[in-house]
């Protein structure tokens, strides 16, 4: 397993973000000072750091797992074949690596987010207990499926019924203003922030050459660009939203997410050799067509100014399920959970053998044996109370204005 360069957990928090946006680094900042929850989603790469060796990290069979796992990187959006799916949806530190690392993730962001759901620790711990059991019926009896709107039950469902009537108009409302019959983005220091001239020209250069390779030029006429404000762990990489003619103005306009691809977390990587990438683009983009029932539309791998960016449809339907809606509420949430050890399991089992991957019978065998399950569910609790402890170092550090003082 890897190990910490930096024993300073504020040190290693400054240095891995050095380089990031500062306008949108001091909004991560915030956010990861107001929640446990939200400093664990912002801080992958410390919770990879002196992983402890042992049988049930060490021997899971390895497979492609996005990474960075928790129970908010769970969403719905439309696919290519333009029906809506609910799926895992980020997978900017995928990578190969033991099937365990991905389960101790998220059961580590469900202890350490279930008092937000208002749930007391054994109740907790039964959530846990579901989503293993769920992950390991499915991979045992290998055979990968998918949840879209007439196979989910419960919160996802509810979800899922919700966008069915959306329009397009209403979306675009929320994310622009109309003037004289034509929309440009709303520039609100919330979801978007105002694009220096120099990067806007180069995206706007970009899509000029990318019209042109397409079949429907037009569509990606550019009408406006800005900064897109979004996520926690990413935020302050380059990002943009596009305003694009789409079918036509004003309710025919597209939105387009244009987000560069970085080099995931580091001790991801250490461990297990990985496959020689185009670019980090091409990786996020290869391994979300693999692992995902149905791609987004739109998903490309594309470069600008020399950098790797994933482009893709910003959709009205793309939302996450509200787990506060199921606060206090057991048997609601443990259908969402359920749901979501499902498609862990049917995510790793569509890449079963592929490029290093173990096998689909290593990941049957595995799944059958629940010896593994009690050793896994102890880690993540001494994992969660390892990130609780780096918090409270962070707030003091935070309060005491040192991310101020280290932010341009």
């Amino acid at each position: 397993m890897s190990k910490m360069n930096n024993p300073d957990p504020v040190k290693e928090i400054l240095q891995f973000n050095q380089t990031l946006d500062p306008r949108r680094l001091k909004l991560k900042f915030a956010a990861m000072r107001n929640a446990e929850f939200a400093f664990l989603r912002g801080t992958c790469h410390l919770f990879y750091q002196n992983l402890p060796g042992g049988p049930v990290l060490d021997r899971g069979p390895l497979s492609w797992i996005s990474g960075d796992l928790h129970f908010e990187n769970f969403g719905s959006y439309k696919g290519d074949n333009r029906l809506t799916y609910f799926d895992l949806n980020d997978f900017d530190e995928a990578c190969l690596a033991p099937c365990t690392w991905e389960l101790l993730r998220f059961l580590s962001s469900l202890i350490t987010g279930i008092g937000s759901l208002g749930l007391d620790r054994q109740a907790g711990q039964a959530l846990c207990q579901r989503f293993l059991d769920a992950y390991r019926e499915q991979l045992g009896e290998g055979k990968p499926r998918w949840i879209e709107r007439p196979l989910a039950t419960g919160l996802i469902k509810d979800l899922l019924n919700s966008l069915k009537h959306q329009k397009r108009s209403r979306f675009l409302d929320s994310r622009t203003q109309r003037n004289a019959g034509k929309r440009t983005l709303t520039i609100d220091g919330k979801k978007a922030l105002e694009t220096p001239a120099h990067e806007e020209e180069e995206v706007r250069s970009f899509l000029n050459h990318f019209a042109r390779e397409q079949k429907n030029q037009n569509f990606y006429q550019v009408l406006h660009i800005a900064d897109r404000i979004s996520g926690l762990g990413s935020l302050g990489i380059k990002r943009y939203v596009v305003l694009v003619e789409g079918r036509g103005s004003p309710d025919g306009n597209f939105l387009l997410d244009i987000k560069e691809a970085r080099f995931p977390n580091p001790p991801l990587f250490l461990s297990t050799p990985q496959p020689v990438w185009k670019d980090d683009a091409d990786r996020i983009v290869t391994l979300q067509r693999q692992l995902q029932a149905i791609p987004p539309a739109l998903l490309t791998p594309v470069r600008i100014g020399g950098r790797p960016f994933v482009l893709k449809e910003l959709q009205p339907s793309e939302h996450r399920v509200n787990l506060l809606l199921g606060k206090g509420k057991p048997r609601r949430l443990e259908k969402v959970v359920t749901a979501m050890g499902e498609l862990v399991a049917w995510s790793q089992l569509r890449s079963a053998g592929w490029r290093g991957a173990s096998g689909r019978e290593q990941l049957i065998d595995f799944g059958r044996d629940g010896l593994w399950t009690q050793e896994l569910l102890e880690l993540a609790q001494q994992r969660s109370g390892l990130m609780r402890k780096i918090w409270r170092q962070y707030c003091m550090a935070y309060d005491a204005g040192i991310f101020d003082q280290n932010t341009p």
